[in-house]
């Protein structure tokens, strides 16, 4: 089907993210990869070039741009098998400067945003810690006032951006013994070379090997009262307000990796040949292909009416959570069926499919399990 959610001005956007990123970024996937970090260099030019949070005011840097200027960017990534998740820039303009945008007061955001648009400044977000994941009323990391700044200790794991980053949001306990656990949950901005914030190895994973995914420690951090984002307390309603837009996120890039999956299966199967004719020649193939190409445009067509509704102000938190669930569920299943139809050849990480399979598989697991969007969707079923 046609899609309608774009004007002419983001598919000229569009085109010129496209051709910035096949020049800039794609030829240097490997070395990133063998690196397990990116280098700065490419959000010095992914900034010059206007692609860092587009949607922040003019007075802040950016262009006041509407969110499908993001949609362009997370899907182009996307679609490009960006083994770093779009490097994380995703998390960087979508997930993390929303919170200092809606949050922060007037003198935080001129000091920090104008660089998150240059990429002098990358962002991060660190909630999950070793021993709380999706349940963010029960993190340790504890952050005591001591006169005018707060002492910060604990530690967060699985932190995209973790290496690179130079701000963090950092959900921290400012009440440890609040009743409900929730209300003692307040955000801190965390900044490079703060006394005691240290940072540990790059995590070692199966798949998006040029993302930078780590630890962080923080050993009497002392962190200035300025850096309090919002109001003390309100730090986990402020992570409600905002999961909406990163499941959302998610969804948006998932659905364009499997149509990226699609379009190789396609080209491979016509390629490929055996009992000399193509593979799309059989009809299982056919079919399967069929198949998959029926479930990714339902796909398509969901992920689009979220965009249009969340672009409408509208409380979609249900339906983005479903939107979380199935569509990461879906490229799974694509991903699986395009190794089967790539034979040996899927099985090798010479092959683009074989890498898309490993990089797809957390993707049911960050930003909040299938397991536990479930939950959040179930809730809602009552009579």
């Amino acid at each position: 089907m046609k899609r309608r959610i774009f004007s002419e001005e983001h598919e000229i956007f569009r085109t010129s993210f496209r051709k910035f990123w096949q020049n800039e970024a794609v030829p240097r996937y490997e070395e990133w990869e063998k690196a397990g970090v990116a280098t700065r260099d490419i959000w010095l030019k992914a900034g010059e070039n206007g692609f860092l949070c587009p949607f922040l005011p003019e007075e802040y840097g950016g262009y006041g741009a509407d969110f499908l200027y993001s949609v362009v960017i997370l899907e182009e990534s996307a679609k490009a098998f960006d083994r770093g998740c779009g490097l994380g820039i995703g998390l960087h303009n979508d997930v993390v400067a929303p919170y200092l945008l809606s949050f922060g007061n007037e003198e935080q955001k001129k000091r920090w945003l104008p660089k998150c648009t240059t990429g002098e400044t990358i962002l991060a977000v660190a909630m999950t810690e070793p021993d709380a994941g999706s349940d963010l009323a029960a993190i340790r990391t504890t952050a005591i006032r001591d006169g005018d700044n707060y002492i910060v200790n604990g530690s967060k794991t699985f932190i995209t951006n973790g290496l690179l980053s130079d701000l963090v949001v950092v959900a921290v306990k400012t009440d440890p013994n609040s009743d409900p656990p929730h209300r003692g949950v307040s955000l801190l901005v965390v900044e490079r070379g703060m006394k005691g914030f240290e940072r540990g190895n790059k995590i070692p994973k199966i798949g998006i090997p040029a993302q930078d995914t780590a630890e962080l420690f923080f050993n009497d951090c002392v962190v200035p009262m300025e850096n309090l984002l919002g109001e003390e307390g309100a730090g986990f309603i402020y992570l409600m307000q905002k999961l909406q837009q990163e499941r959302l996120v998610v969804a948006i890039g998932n659905q364009a990796a499997a149509e990226a999956i699609l379009d190789l299966c396609i080209e491979w199967c016509w390629d490929r040949k055996a009992f000399g004719k193509p593979l799309a020649a059989f009809q299982h193939t056919r079919f399967k292909l069929a198949e998959m190409a029926t479930e990714i445009e339902i796909g398509r067509a969901f992920v689009d009416r979220l965009i249009e509704e969340h672009m409408k102000g509208e409380n979609i938190v249900t339906e983005t959570s479903m939107g979380k669930y199935w569509v990461p569920e879906m490229l799974k299943r694509v991903v699986d069926d395009g190794v089967q139809l790539h034979g040996g050849y899927g099985y090798s990480t010479e092959y683009q499919i074989a890498k898309s399979y490993m990089d797809a598989r957390v993707n049911t697991i960050y930003a909040g399990t299938s397991e536990i969007m479930l939950e959040i969707i179930s809730r809602t079923l009552k009579p």
